[in-house]
């Protein structure tokens, strides 16, 4: 602390000072699966209360229409919660945004409800460390730039979206939206036990391929039937040969048919995709459209191809390792050991690096087991880790 100034320290106590505590308690005790729409309006508006205390305009945006297929092989509209979106001193030279996400892996009729004091430094309960937690430590860092000398010297947009766990869906434009001209942005996923970081990431993209074939009577007439399963097991069969070292590909399931005695005319093939470099995207795209259009021939059924490659990879480009460098720095005079490493995963990051932005997206609590009944988060992250991001900003702020 004594390589911090008057202004820094007095911010950096002032964050970590914050009751976060009780807000994850109560946030995390509130179940907001990305597909509980109601409990996502109930989280939404707690958030609204407490990020609603900061200046600027804060508003509860509608969702982006989104569709998925259905189990008859037709599209549907699909119910997203709305985000939360605040917008501070928008017309300031020198602008920043900060993402996180209301919603969690955990749907409403998930046994893991409870949140729970597993000992004296550990929290359990879902969203505890993604992250509800990173949540609370953007507030108490906000709080404590806003109530420093330095404040009127930058703007910023908070975005906290609903359906981040999904893919983004009906947010990825508002995403880029508010990425848009900003000098920085900072994401609020949780870090590791340790520490660590995310660095690179690679990219993700979801399909579903739709096949459809002919009905027929199994034994007295197979032969007039178009077996959509059989086709759809050669599509994924295909597809899973184009994983490369830049690549991988996971077809995850196939649905359809029904009877024993009867040729299915329906089958839906899911499949996930993690490239780690634009042209994987772009071949890979093709080459899918191309085995597509092969297997309906050659069976002589119908494909339609749904989905998207939703998330770009993220590379560490020189903005990017810029910035860590700057989180890498308010760590060391924090005494922390701030460190990243490359992951496969994918977050609201890949959506704000494809727009031009450097960004650090770990920078929420430390906890770990997340996506499991056992999530947890280190309680004594909170204060440090509020304390890291007040300084991250103020460093940024005044590089100006």
């Amino acid at each position: 602390m004594e390589r911090l100034n008057t202004i820094e320290r007095d911010a950096v106590a002032s964050a970590a000072a914050y009751p976060m505590l009780p807000l994850v308690e109560e946030w995390a005790a509130i179940n907001s699966g990305t597909r509980n729409v109601a409990g996502l309006a109930i989280m939404a508006d707690r958030l609204a209360e407490h990020f609603g205390t900061l200046p600027g305009d804060l508003a509860l945006v509608e969702p982006e229409p989104v569709e998925r297929i259905g189990s008859d092989g037709r599209s549907a509209p699909l119910a997203h919660g709305r985000h939360m979106l605040l917008s501070v001193r928008p017309d300031a030279a020198r602008r920043m945004l900060f993402t996180g996400h209301m919603d969690t892996v955990y749907p409403a009729d998930h046994p893991f409800q409870a949140v729970t004091r597993i000992d004296e430094n550990r929290l359990g309960g879902p969203g505890v460390a993604d992250m509800k937690g990173g949540l609370a430590v953007l507030l108490a860092a906000l709080k404590a730039v806003e109530a420093s000398p330095l404040a009127e010297r930058f703007g910023y947009d908070v975005l906290i979206n609903s359906d981040e766990e999904t893919g983004s869906a009906s947010s990825a434009a508002l995403i880029a939206k508010c990425a848009g001209g900003k000098v920085a942005a900072l994401t609020y996923e949780p870090a590791l036990p340790d520490g660590t970081l995310a660095g690179a990431r690679g990219g993700t993209g979801n399909f579903t391929i739709v096949v459809r074939g002919r009905s027929a009577h199994a034994g007295r007439n197979p032969e007039e039937g178009r077996n959509a399963i059989v086709a759809a097991a050669r599509i994924a069969l295909e597809l899973s040969q184009l994983a490369a070292d830049d690549i991988t590909v996971n077809p995850a399931r196939i649905d359809g048919g029904g009877p024993n005695n009867v040729v299915p005319d329906l089958a839906m093939l899911h499949v996930n995709f993690r490239p780690r470099a634009l042209a994987a995207i772009e071949r890979t795209g093709a080459a899918m459209k191309a085995i597509a259009e092969r297997i309906a021939t050659e069976h002589d059924v119908r494909v339609e191809v749904h989905g998207s490659f939703n998330r770009p990879p993220k590379p560490i480009d020189d903005g990017a390792a810029a910035l860590f460098e700057t989180v890498r720095g308010a760590g060391a005079d924090l005494d922390l050991t701030i460190g990243w490493r490359d992951t496969g995963g994918v977050c609201d990051g890949n959506n704000i690096a494809a727009a031009g932005v450097p960004v650090v997206d770990t920078m929420g609590v430390r906890g770990g087991a997340i996506h499991s009944s056992d999530e947890y988060m280190l309680i004594d992250s909170l204060a440090e880790r509020a304390g890291l991001s007040t300084l991250t900003i103020l460093r940024i702020i005044g590089a100006a």
